[in-house]
C-alpha cells in the first residue's frame, strides 16, 4: 500500500509546526508526523499535533451551530440563520444601550485563526465599540507594557544559534514553545548546550530545562521581579555592564542603581528563599556572556509583579549590551510581516497606558497589552451607563481561563447575548445563548503569518530566517455539517446589520503606514473566499502569501531566498535612546522592594498553588482526547514528598485546595521536582461552580481559588493566578 502525504500548518497552538499527514489509496487519513527536512521544525512534533486527525472526529465535535430555544435547550441552526439572528440581537442592543454595550473577548485559539481576528476586529470597529478584551491581559501583559516603556532595540537581539548564554524566568520552552529557542525547542537546547552555552533558570520546578541548567535558583513563587533586580544590581556593583553601550544608547541608568539598593544578595536570597552564593554566581555567570537572551514565561507574569519582572529582564539585557550592533546581519527580514528597520537603535520609550478606553471598575483603563480582561466580569455585572450586555467569545473559554471563576459565572449569567466560536461544547458554550461551530485545522488554508507577527512584540517567537509555510485544506468537513469559518460569520454579520467592514491588515507593524493597506469589504457585497480573507489580513505584507502559494516547496515550508540585511548605524540626528530608568517602573521596583522586609510565611494558607503547562492538554482543549486522558486521566496536584507527609496524603489521593476565596479538590501525584511549600496544578481544567467537582476527571478549576479585585496590577488588571496562597488537606 503506497502513501499519499500532504504538507499542512498544525494550528494546535502558536508554534504552527510543519506536519505531513499519511493517506492510503482510498484517500483516508491514517497518520500525522513531523517532517524531518522541515528547515524550521526539523521533524519535530508535538503529541497534541499527531493527534490532530482524531481531533476532527471527536464525539464531542459540533458539526452544527446551536441556538438556545424558549425551553432553554441548544438546538441546532444553520449559522447562516445564526448571524442573521446574532446580527439583530446585536443591533437591538446597540440601540438600547449604545455601541459600549456590545464586547468581543479573543482567548488563546482565537489568534490561530488569524483572519478571523482581523474580521472580528473589523466588525467591533464597524459597530463603534472599543471593547475588545484578550487573553494577552490575562497571560503575559508585562511584556508589552515593559517593553514600551523600557523602548525598543530596532536591529533586535540575538538568536539562539548565536548564543553563549540564556536565562529562563518562569517559563520552560520544551513545553510551552516559548523562550526563544527556536520551533524545535529540545533539539536547539542540546545544540547550544553541547557548542558550551551557559544556561540560568529561575523557577520553583525543577523543569525540563531546569534540569539543564548550570544555574537553577528554585526560588519561592512570586518573587521573581526581586531575584532579577538584585541580579542587575550585583552586575552593575562588580562592573560587568557595558559602559560604552550604556553612554550612547541608553538613559535612566543613575536612577536605576539608586532604585535597586535595597535589592542586595542576603536580603533578597531571604526573601527568594535560596542561597546568597547562587544569586551572586547567577549575576557574575550572567555578566560574562557575549551574546545572551533573557525569557520570561507566564510565571512571571501571574504571580505578581509581571511588569517589573519583565522590565528587569530589558534592563539586563541592555545593561550588558545584548543587542544586534551595526554591521551586523538580521537573517529573518520577514516574510508576511514586515517587521522593524535594522538600524542599531533604540526607538525610545511610548505611552503604555492611557489610550482613551476608560472601564468602570478600580480605575483600569486601556494599556499597550490590551483592555484588562480580569474586569470584564465587573463590567459585566456593574449596572448603569456602559455596562456590557453582549459578549462574543472567540478562540478562548472564559469559565476555565479567567481568573476568579464564581464571579465569571455570575457575569455570564447577567449577560443579554453570548455568542461562542467553539468547536466543542465548551464550559462558557453551555451557558451561550449561541455556539457558532466553525471549520477547524486541516478544513481551512493557513499560513505561518501568526508566528511571525508575535515574533515582533514577544521574546522567543518567530523565526530567525525569512520562513514560510502555506497550507491548502486537506479533509473535507464532516458529512452532513453546516460549518463556517469565522471569518465568514463576521462578514455575515455586518452584512445582516448594513455596516461596512474595513479589515486592517496584520502586515504592517507601523500604525500609519497601516492605514494604508485596510481592504474594505461593503455591506451587501459579495462573501470574500478564505484566500480573499487572507489577502485582507495580510495586505501590504513583504512576499504576498499568493506569491508564496506558487512556490511548491512553501507547501512543505521553507526558508525563503530573502537578502539578510545588514544592522545600519543610527542617523547623527538621531535622538531615542532604551530607558531603563523609566520613573513607572522604578516605582514597581520601590513596590517590589517593600517584600522584603514583609513575612512570607502564612499559618492559615501556608503553601503557594503555581500553574503549569502539560504536553497532552493546551489550556481548556484536549481534554475530549482519549488518548490524552489515557496520559492525564485527571487533574494532579503535583506535590513534593515531604509535604505530602506534612499534610498526610500519598500518591493517588484526593487533595482539597483552599484559598481565600474558594476550594477545589485534585488528585495528589508525588513530584520531587516540585520546591517545598509548593503545589502545581494545571490551569484551565474543571466545571462550572454549579456542577460538582470531579477530581477523577475534569478535577477543580485554580481560577476559582483566585480574586479578580484583589492584589491585582494597576495597568493590566492581571490578578495573583500564579502563587496562590492555600492550605492543603485529604479529602474525606
Amino acid at each position: 500500500m503506497n502513501a499519499i502525504r500532504k504538507h499542512v500548518i498544525c494550528r494546535s497552538c502558536h508554534a504552527q509546526c510543519g506536519l505531513i499527514v499519511d493517506f492510503d489509496e482510498s484517500g483516508r487519513p491514517i497518520a500525522t508526523h513531523g517532517n524531518k527536512y522541515n528547515p524550521a521544525y526539523a521533524g519535530y512534533s508535538c503529541i497534541r499535533g499527531r493527534e490532530l486527525l482524531n481531533y476532527h472526529s471527536f464525539s464531542t465535535r459540533l458539526t452544527r451551530s446551536l441556538k438556545r430555544d424558549s425551553d432553554g435547550e441548544l438546538a441546532p441552526i444553520g449559522w447562516r440563520d445564526a448571524a442573521r439572528d446574532v446580527a439583530e440581537k446585536l443591533s437591538a442592543i446597540a440601540e438600547q444601550h449604545g455601541p459600549e454595550s456590545i464586547a468581543i473577548y479573543i482567548g488563546t485559539f482565537g489568534y490561530n485563526t488569524f483572519p478571523a481576528q482581523a474580521f472580528a476586529l473589523a466588525l467591533m470597529e464597524a459597530i463603534r465599540s472599543p471593547k475588545i478584551f484578550t487573553s494577552v491581559t490575562i497571560d503575559q501583559p508585562g511584556k508589552g507594557i515593559s517593553g514600551a516603556l523600557h523602548g525598543k532595540w530596532l536591529a533586535g537581539g540575538y538568536r539562539h544559534p548565536e548564543w553563549d548564554g540564556l536565562m529562563l524566568v518562569g517559563t520552560n520552552p520544551i513545553v510551552s514553545m516559548n523562550g526563544g529557542l527556536g520551533m524545535n525547542p529540545a533539539k536547539n537546547l542540546h545544540a547550544a548546550l553541547k557548542r558550551g552555552m551557559k544556561l540560568i533558570v529561575i523557577d520553583p520546578r525543577v523543569t525540563d530545562v531546569a534540569k539543564k541548567a548550570h544555574i537553577h535558583l528554585q526560588c519561592r513563587p512570586g518573587c521573581d521581579a526581586a531575584i532579577l533586580a538584585c541580579i542587575a544590581r550585583q552586575i552593575i556593583e562588580e562592573d560587568l555592564y557595558d559602559k560604552a553601550f550604556l553612554r550612547e544608547e541608553v538613559e535612566g541608568f543613575s536612577a536605576l542603581k539608586e532604585t535597586l539598593a535595597p535589592f542586595t544578595p542576603d536580603v533578597v536570597a531571604k526573601l527568594a528563599g535560596v542561597p546568597a552564593e547562587q544569586l551572586v554566581e547567577a549575576a557574575r555567570l550572567y555578566g560574562s556572556f557575549k551574546k545572551a537572551d533573557i525569557s520570561c514565561g507566564t510565571g512571571a507574569n501571574m504571580s505578581g509583579f509581571g511588569n517589573a519582572a519583565e522590565y528587569m529582564s530589558k534592563v539586563i539585557l541592555t545593561l550588558i549590551g545584548h543587542w544586534r550592533r551595526a554591521g551586523e546581519l538580521k537573517r529573518n527580514v520577514g516574510v508576511f510581516i514586515e517587521g522593524f528597520p535594522a538600524i542599531a537603535a533604540g526607538s525610545g520609550s511610548i505611552p503604555a497606558w492611557g489610550f482613551g478606553t476608560k472601564l468602570r471598575v478600580r480605575g483600569l483603563e486601556e494599556s499597550i497589552s490590551g483592555l484588562p480582561t480580569a474586569a470584564l466580569a465587573d463590567e459585566l455585572l456593574t449596572p448603569g451607563a456602559g455596562q456590557i450586555k453582549a459578549l462574543l467569545v472567540l478562540g478562548g473559554n472564559p469559565m476555565l481561563a479567567w481568573p476568579d471563576q464564581i464571579k465569571t459565572y455570575e457575569a455570564m449569567q447577567a449577560l443579554d447575548l453570548l455568542v461562542c466560536f467553539d468547536p466543542r461544547l465548551s464550559k462558557t458554550g453551555q451557558l451561550a445563548d449561541y455556539v457558532i461551530a466553525p471549520k477547524i485545522h486541516y478544513e481551512t488554508h493557513g499560513t505561518t503569518a501568526l508566528n511571525e507577527f508575535i515574533g515582533n512584540f514577544g521574546g522567543g517567537w518567530g523565526y530567525e530566517e525569512p520562513y514560510a509555510q502555506v497550507c491548502d485544506p486537506i479533509l473535507e468537513t464532516p458529512e452532513d455539517s453546516d460549518l463556517c469559518e469565522e471569518f465568514e460569520f463576521f462578514h455575515a454579520m455586518a452584512g445582516a446589520m448594513n455596516l461596512n467592514l474595513s479589515v486592517k491588515t496584520k502586515a504592517i507593524i507601523n500604525p500609519e503606514k497601516a492605514e494604508l493597506h485596510r481592504t474594505v469589504f461593503p455591506a451587501g457585497g459579495p462573501q470574500p473566499d478564505p484566500l480573499e480573507a487572507w489577502d485582507a489580513t495580510l495586505n501590504g505584507s513583504p512576499v504576498s502569501h499568493r506569491e508564496v502559494r506558487n512556490d511548491p516547496e512553501a507547501f512543505e515550508g521553507k526558508v525563503l531566498g530573502r537578502q539578510a540585511e545588514i544592522v545600519a548605524p543610527k542617523p547623527d540626528d538621531w535622538s531615542t535612546k532604551l530607558n531603563i530608568g523609566h520613573p513607572a517602573m522604578l516605582d514597581e521596583l520601590t513596590e517590589v522592594a517593600k517584600q522584603l522586609d514583609s513575612d512570607q510565611d502564612s499559618t492559615e494558607f501556608p503553601y503557594r498553588l503555581i500553574s503549569r503547562r502539560l504536553k497532552e492538554i493546551h489550556n481548556s482543549n484536549w481534554h475530549e482526547s482519549n488518548l490524552q486522558r489515557k496520559r492525564m486521566p485527571h487533574l494532579p496536584a503535583y506535590m513534593h514528598p515531604d509535604d505530602m507527609l506534612d499534610v498526610g496524603v500519598t500518591a493517588g489521593d484526593i487533595v482539597k485546595i483552599e484559598s481565600a476565596r474558594a476550594a477545589i479538590t485534585c488528585v495528589a501525584v508525588e513530584a520531587a521536582d516540585v520546591r517545598r511549600g509548593c503545589l502545581s496544578v494545571p490551569h484551565a481544567w474543571g466545571v462550572n461552580p454549579d456542577e460538582n467537582d470531579d477530581p477523577l476527571g475534569a478535577g477543580g478549576n485554580t481560577g476559582r481559588l483566585s480574586f479578580n479585585d484583589r492584589d491585582f496590577d494597576k495597568r493590566s488588571g492581571i490578578p495573583i493566578m500564579s502563587a496562590i496562597p492555600v492550605k492543603i488537606e485529604r479529602a474525606s
